[in-house]
């Protein structure tokens, strides 16, 4: 039977007014440190009644716009400048953020694909437990900020899964159009796609917003500030910043939508991947999408991966060396209302 409040202790009192900083701490006994904890960083901005909101990048380690975007908000903002509380976990899975990693090197656990999570389970089990069961049970909304990683490359974009309410999918799209990305998309949530951090929302009664802002293990000052100024926009969309004057206002964003497996295109083969089409393209189905060659054996003729449909090409895999059922490209098609097939 699951603990009531798990291993997990935080060093801040969400319901205290100012702004606090400081530490989760997750136990993890080692041959170095028989009694240590892992020091998870949190903060807490609070000034009175308002909206309940958690910050959240770092829920995979290699992707870095949002876990710099955050920790300059959070340096920025002042208890005055706040209405309600913000919740800054601006690296979710810190071993993992510290390796510079998608995973953590203390049990190779993926964040988002461990929701629930399981108060007695591994280290990042345990951090997605807490995240669950603990911060997202006292908020109204999530930002979960995310990029490719250092194995995709995307065009900066906001996301949201499709509702099947009409009145929370119109919420869902006045945040991504204020939030102002050069692309928003909505995405299906895949049968039985219930680990990752929008499932464990739903289940919660969250609202949650993520992104994509780049990635190839790399930070780029344009995806960085698309990071900063949609978060603020957010923000003063739902009533969170006392001061809404200097909210630069939101550009227009191109609404797309990605549904179902055929929508991404896969490594058909092991070897050097040579792509064919670039982020933003438009293509067709049928078209090659990029070329698989075997450095081993190079008098074979290389294999090729093609689109399923037609689309837009919204990211791409950035190392050359690949294998089979690696994520070459997804892509996105224009928005349709409704939530059948």
């Amino acid at each position: 039977m699951a603990r009531s409040t798990g291993r997990i202790r935080s060093e801040l009192d969400f319901d205290r007014d100012g702004k606090q900083v400081g530490f989760l701490r997750l136990p993890h006994s080692v041959h170095r440190s028989a009694y240590g904890w892992i020091p998870i960083p949190i903060a807490c901005i609070r000034n009175g009644d308002g909206p309940r909101v958690l910050l959240m990048a770092g829920n995979h380690g290699d992707e870095y716009e949002g876990q710099i975007a955050l920790a300059k908000l959070l340096r920025q903002l002042e208890p005055a400048t706040v209405r309600g509380r913000l919740i800054f976990l601006s690296s979710a899975n810190f071993p993992a953020a510290m390796a510079g990693m998608r995973t953590s090197p203390l049990d190779d656990g993926n964040l988002n694909r461990l929701f629930p999570g399981d108060p007695d389970g591994g280290p990042t089990a345990q951090i997605a437990w807490y995240i669950e069961h603990m911060l997202l049970t006292q908020c109204d909304y999530v930002l979960d900020l995310h990029s490719g990683g250092s194995s995709l490359m995307y065009l900066p974009s906001a996301l949201s899964r499709r509702h099947a309410d009409p009145a929370r999918m119109r919420h869902a799209l006045e945040l991504l159009q204020a939030f102002g990305a050069p692309i928003s998309y909505i995405t299906d949530a895949p049968p039985g796609d219930d680990l990752a951090l929008p499932a464990a929302a739903v289940r919660q009664g969250v609202m949650h917003l993520g992104t994509e802002l780049g990635g190839g293990g790399t930070l780029t000052m344009a995806a960085l500030r698309i990071a900063e100024d949609g978060v603020r926009r957010v923000l003063a969309r739902i009533g969170a910043l006392a001061d809404q004057a200097t909210i630069p206002p939101a550009p227009v964003t191109r609404l797309l939508q990605v549904r179902g497996p055929e929508y991404f295109v896969y490594a058909p083969d092991s070897g050097l991947f040579e792509p064919l089409v670039e982020l933003g393209d438009e293509v067709i189905a049928g078209q090659t999408a990029g070329i698989i060659h075997f450095h081993d054996t190079p008098w074979r003729e290389p294999s090729m991966a093609v689109f399923q449909r037609s689309g837009v090409v919204l990211t791409k895999r950035m190392p050359c060396r690949t294998e089979r059922g690696d994520c070459l490209f997804h892509l996105g098609t224009p928005y349709e209302e409704g939530s059948g097939p």
